[in-house]
């Protein structure tokens, strides 16, 4: 099984900087991309940022210039610099990766749980 665990979600003033992170576990033998959605209540959910196995990025217009995707391939872990935040950011942040588990061939995408971002205007 795989895990994913976000931190570092919360509450800040509009202007300000928040840096979320995720943290995936199990029986990893690679992980492919890594992504962040946020979601607002009756809305679908969206691609934020994404990061490459190769270390390219793909971010959403909105989040353009203020946002930045990192990861850590040793560590199995991702994370997202949010800054200028903006209560249009306001959302549940959801980190996810596509990844191959030890022993089976093909890929599949999993989800952290979800963490909470609140941007105070």
């Amino acid at each position: 099984q795989v895990q994913l665990v976000e931190s570092g979600g919360g509450l800040v003033q509009a202007g300000g900087s928040l840096r979320l992170s995720c943290a995936a576990s199990g029986s990893i033998l690679t992980i492919n991309n890594m992504a962040w959605y946020r979601q607002t209540p009756g809305k679908q959910r969206d691609l934020v940022a994404a990061i490459a196995s190769g270390g390219s990025t793909h971010y959403a217009d909105s989040v353009k210039g203020r946002f930045t995707v990192s990861r850590d391939n040793a560590k199995n872990s991702w994370t997202l610099q949010m800054n200028s935040l903006k209560p249009e950011d306001t959302a549940v942040y959801y980190c996810t990766a596509v990844l191959q588990q030890t022993g089976m061939n093909s890929l599949t995408t999993w989800w952290g749980q979800g963490t909470q971002v609140t941007v105070a205007s």
